[in-house]
């Protein structure tokens, strides 16, 4: 080993003692000094899916909301998983689907992370009967696999339902293959959520919360949970990263869509105004990240090879596709069956259109290592053989080729769902969305309701003579979405967490115990009284 690997073997060592040590010291606090007042709703808290060995946004953002309703004298119980699944979506090994995930460490970090507060501990123990059942099905019939919840009632849960975007999250793809791998992961998976549904029921009976908080909502062991919970009437709360550093969305609904109300009587004030262009002028520069991950270390822009190539068409069309992890999800595929249906329909766009050039912008996350598509948007353009056309050009994940000067030379822009709509909406371009985004809940975008129409407007678009005139109401919604979704929703917790060493982790800083005060941590409070006054999950102003 030569000295600059060991140096580096040796900061991350010290970086976990330290991050162990502080979490150690904060969590004895709380669990010394917190004291439950009589009278106030129990919240019982499940993120299985937040972390594995290292403590994640998601994981810490429980963590520290958990101790600050502690600390406002709400009881706070846990469900923790001690190898409580057969196959989990985190500790799934996409080349290895049969090997076993890594539980002794991420019941030692779990272990540490719920210290706090009483926690009721599950263990795995598979369903013979239920395994007999799942032998010899196909990929469809797993999809579709229902079972009765108990036999005293007729109420049955949707195992099929709630895993399968796990088990798409997990492999990286939405066309799932029809192979041993992928159904024995697939089988897992729903003896996993068979266990987890009657070991919460249990659960819930012996802790009796009054409010339950999960990551997500959609990764299957708190999606089954989730599904409990409701049926029996309790409230359940999801959370997600929000859109600012080290920030955290919670919401009684789907936190992965995001939904965000905005009082129809909200207008920007010049102040709020000149915060959002601040904000946006550093984001066209690429300078923000997503869930502590920045995905443009550089920005490129469009250079004199680019400028001669589009000399020979009439105008530009830039294409924005997304990550398949996340346009595989329940929310997102609300016009076309899938994403790549939608490219399938961008590709015959673009053969009847040579006079227009077509710029297809695979997502810049889409081969982060690790992470990395199994169903990728090059692979579509391989197979399609586009890039060769005349009137396309392929930019891959890994070519930090500026996305907002596309936009500025575009005639309009073609988006599925991600983010970037958004950002043309508000750089006045007209956009067509082809999938569910959390801003196409407000008029910020034109979002046909089919595939046909998609095709009739942009077959508009591309018609018309002179640039495309966008509603003012389009502009006006966007920025004041764009401002709720940055300065209201997303509840801040980097006060109190700072970067680990190793990328997209954190750890936490040194606090005292009663920071974490409702009257002095306003993302605690924004909790404390949407959990106890039913308020929304929203930042007040300055």
């Amino acid at each position: 080993m030569n000295n600059r690997g060991f140096f580096t073997r040796v900061n991350l060592a010290l970086g976990e003692w330290k991050s162990h040590w502080r979490l150690f010291q904060a969590t004895r606090q709380i669990a010394g000094k917190a004291r439950p007042k009589p009278g106030k709703p129990t919240v019982a808290f499940f993120v299985a899916s937040t972390r594995l060995s290292h403590m994640s946004l998601n994981a810490a953002f429980a963590y520290l909301s958990a101790c600050g309703l502690q600390v406002a004298g709400l009881p706070v119980v846990y469900f923790g998983c001690k190898g409580g699944m057969s196959r989990c979506v985190l500790g799934t090994d996409r080349d290895l689907p049969m090997k076993p995930p890594p539980c002794k460490a991420c019941i030692a970090e779990s272990q540490r992370l719920f210290a706090h507060a009483p926690t009721l501990w599950f263990s795995y123990q598979e369903d013979e009967r239920l395994n007999q059942l799942l032998e010899n099905k196909s990929i469809q019939e797993l999809s579709q696999f229902t079972h009765n919840l108990d036999s005293l009632s007729n109420e049955i849960i949707p195992l099929g339902e709630l895993t399968l975007p796990s088990l798409r999250w997990a492999l990286r793809r939405h066309h799932l293959q029809d192979d041993e791998s992928t159904r024995f992961l697939f089988r897992q998976f729903i003896l996993s959520a068979w266990h987890v549904a009657n070991e919460f029921r249990i659960f819930l009976d012996k802790s009796e919360p009054d409010v339950v908080v999960v990551f997500n909502g959609i990764l299957y062991p708190e999606a089954t949970a989730r599904w409990v919970a409701r049926r029996r009437g309790l409230r359940v709360i999801t959370h997600e990263v929000g859109f600012q550093p080290f920030s955290a969305f919670f919401s009684d609904a789907d936190a992965t869509a995001y939904p965000i109300e905005i009082p129809a009587e909200f207008e920007l004030t010049p102040e709020q105004n000149a915060r959002l262009d601040a904000y946006l002028e550093q984001r066209f520069q690429g300078q923000f990240s997503m869930a502590g991950i920045r995905f443009w270390p550089e920005m490129r822009g469009l250079d004199e090879a680019f400028d001669q190539r589009a000399a020979q068409f009439e105008q530009i069309v830039p294409v924005f596709s997304n990550v398949i992890y996340d346009t595989s999800q329940v929310h997102a595929n609300s016009v076309f069956p899938h994403m790549f249906a939608w490219l399938d329909l961008v590709k015959a766009i673009g053969q009847a259109h040579p006079e227009t050039l077509f710029v297809i912008r695979a997502h810049p996350d889409e081969l982060r290592p690790g992470k990395e598509s199994r169903e990728s948007v090059p692979e579509w353009v391989a197979r399609n053989g586009v890039a060769g056309w005349p009137n396309v050009i392929f930019v891959n994940a890994t070519e930090y080729l500026s996305s907002y000067e596309l936009i500025q030379r575009s005639k309009f822009a073609m988006v599925y769902n991600s983010s970037i709509g958004l950002e043309a909406a508000l750089m006045g371009k007209a956009v067509i969305c082809g999938g569910n985004a959390r801003y196409t809940a407000y008029p910020t975008v034109f979002s046909p309701e089919s595939p046909t129409a998609y095709r009739e407007l942009a077959e508009q678009f591309l018609d018309a003579e002179g640039p495309i005139v966008v509603p003012a109401e389009f502009i006006r919604q966007a920025r004041r979405f764009m401002y709720y979704q940055l300065y209201r929703a997303s509840l801040p917790f980097g006060e109190f967490l700072e970067r680990d060493a190793l990328p997209g982790y954190v750890r936490l800083k040194r606090f005292r115990w009663d920071s974490l005060a409702p009257n002095y941590f306003p993302a605690v409070k924004v909790l404390y009284e949407g959990i106890v006054h039913r308020k929304p999950f929203l930042l007040q102003e300055d």
